[in-house]
């Protein structure tokens, strides 16, 4: 699963694209769950990351209470994915009921999702954390620096030299070739870069409860959203063992008041829930937000997760959009300091996310307020639209997730500028098998940039566009049909060559010919460059991509 790349020389601190003498290649400020996936992500890729943290121990409660199937599988690229039941089991259903006790909209959450991972998982954050931190600990080029803050960024065009304080105010100083603020809503590394905020004006206060029952308890559905105009509130699943509850403040309710252990437990009562059979871990009084940073690059300065957006929890995306932004750009970040591709290529990240990000958080406000009524006789409108609707199409499968398929940025254009094809949207994953044996398409594939086809890829290509896809490290795949050696037990024969998997799920073959390829490039963030009918336009395609890096082709020898 390793990704080959060409490494910066540890012991002289020289990166070997640029020869610039740096302490780290990337500074990584903040160690919540982004900075840590965002740090494991280029330590395994060879790069010397120093993360600096305020805080001298991890937060040990839970705040995000789930992700997607997406985010599993960046999770698993970061190497936890045999750990995710750990802390996570697959959320099952989400209902929305209205306060007669009507069932206004019913999802479930497919075992397998797009992505191959469930469509929905619940999780204990302080368990994702310390699955992270002690994976992150398995790279000896990762160092955390604990109990410091960032207090000055000073980015001089070929590096940036960065300066925190101790709780003792002693001054430390280092430099690093890129400094990236996973340093969440107050993000000093946003301030530092003069960022502009887009603030959709969306506030509302929520009591976020957080318990441990004392006797598990099976709860149909396992999450629920009661849309009551005399208390919205929300009970849902928040990883083995533990549950979360959630009830708005009201118009004109005092938020000391909110806090009172009194009323914390007739909130919770509306749910069974009581001092006699359970443990309240911890609640607090949250403000939902939607904002979002209009630059997230300046120079060798970026951001990413709560120091890029905000957003209110309705669709379950704000940790899940962090993973995203990371996973985009730890890729972009490897090539640019293996002088693989210009930096520019860090301006796409930007437009990429930023337009991701943008949907997800206007979805999230849609959402809000079809929760946050308080008044009845707009609520009685709403639930009478919700139950036609209802009636009308029946149970709603989970949507996939709030990320759309890119408009603007790295992947194959058509000739008006849009995209091409599959370019811009989700590559799938499956199981397939090689010679060794089954598994999901990235375990048995590897990570990385993959050309998957009909035929064998190595055929398809010339030496010169070979050599440029070696230089990136691509993974090639030639997908053989269901039942061939190893995907069909039982059925004897050989088994497939190097770089060939078996499509048993019957999944990617149909995929090609949808779109009537047979070859399609994927980037290392799962997301699809371009797809391809021929050898002929297959070459076009490398040549499109190295176009867009700015990386040069090999010459034929």
């Amino acid at each position: 699963m390793t990704v080959q790349t060409r490494k910066a020389d540890a012991a002289s601190g020289t990166d070997a694209a640029t020869d610039v003498v740096t302490d780290a290649d990337v500074a990584v400020v903040g160690y919540g769950p982004v900075g840590q996936v965002l740090a494991i992500l280029l330590a395994r890729r060879g790069w010397r990351v120093t993360v600096v943290e305020r805080w001298a121990q991890p937060y040990p409660m839970p705040r995000a209470v789930g992700f997607d199937d997406e985010a599993a599988r960046i999770l698993a690229a970061a190497g936890i994915g045999p750990f995710l039941d750990k802390f996570g089991e697959n959320s099952r259903d989400y209902a929305w009921r209205n306060a007669a006790g009507d069932t206004l909209l019913h999802m479930e959450s497919a075992a397998d999702g797009h992505c191959g991972w469930p469509q929905a998982t619940a999780m204990y954050q302080p368990g994702l954390e310390a699955t992270l931190i002690e994976r992150g600990a398995e790279f000896p080029n990762l160092r955390v620096v604990r109990g410091q803050e960032v207090v000055e960024l000073d980015d001089r065009g070929d590096l940036v030299e960065v300066i925190s304080e101790d709780a003792d105010e002693r001054e430390h100083t280092f430099t690093a070739r890129y400094v990236v603020g996973c340093d969440g809503a107050n993000s000093f590394v946003r301030e530092s870069m003069e960022s502009s905020l887009t603030d959709l004006g969306f506030f509302y206060d929520w009591l976020i409860c957080d318990v441990v029952l004392d006797a598990p308890r099976d709860f149909r559905p396992n999450n629920l959203q009661i849309c009551d105009p005399l208390r919205p509130r929300t009970a849902v699943s928040a990883g083995p063992g533990h549950r979360r509850f959630e009830f708005m403040r009201l118009p004109g309710e005092n938020i000391e008041e909110l806090k009172r252990d009194d009323t914390l437990w007739r909130m919770l009562a509306m749910f069974s829930v009581r001092p006699d059979n359970a443990t309240l871990e911890r609640h607090a009084v949250y403000t939902f937000q939607a904002r979002w940073a209009g630059e997230w690059r300046k120079g060798r300065l970026l951001i990413a997760g709560d120091a890029a957006h905000l957003m209110p929890p309705f669709a379950g995306q704000g940790m899940c959009s962090g993973f995203r932004d990371v996973a985009n750009l730890s890729w972009k970040l490897d090539l640019a300091l293996r002088g693989l591709a210009d930096a520019s290529v860090l301006d796409t990240y930007t437009a990429e996310r930023r337009a991701h990000v943008r949907n997800a958080i206007t979805t999230s406000v849609r959402l809000g307020k079809v929760i946050c009524v308080t008044d009845p006789a707009a609520a009685a409108d709403r639930d009478a639209i919700m139950l036609a609707a209802r009636d009308r199409d029946g149970a709603a499968a989970l949507p996939m997730s709030t990320a759309i398929p890119l408009d603007e940025g790295l992947f194959r254009q058509s000739g008006d500028g849009t995209p091409a094809g599959p370019a811009g949207t989700l590559f799938p994953q499956s199981r397939v098998a090689d010679a060794e044996g089954e598994g999901l398409f990235d375990e048995i594939v590897g990570l990385g940039f993959v050309l998957l086809a009909a035929d064998d890829p190595s055929t398809l290509l010339d030496d010169r566009r070979r050599a440029f896809l070696d230089g990136l490290g691509t993974r090639l795949a030639h997908v053989l049909p269901a039942g061939t050696g190893p995907g069909a037990p039982g059925t004897g024969g050989p088994g497939p060559g190097p770089g060939a998997v078996v499509d048993i799920e019957d999944r990617y073959l149909p995929y090609l010919a949808q779109y009537g390829a047979t070859a399609v490039l994927v980037r290392p963030d799962f997301t699809v460059f371009g797809a391809a009918d021929g050898p002929e336009e297959l070459g076009a395609l490398v040549d499109e991509l190295a176009r867009r890096l700015r990386a040069p082709v090999p010459a034929t020898g």
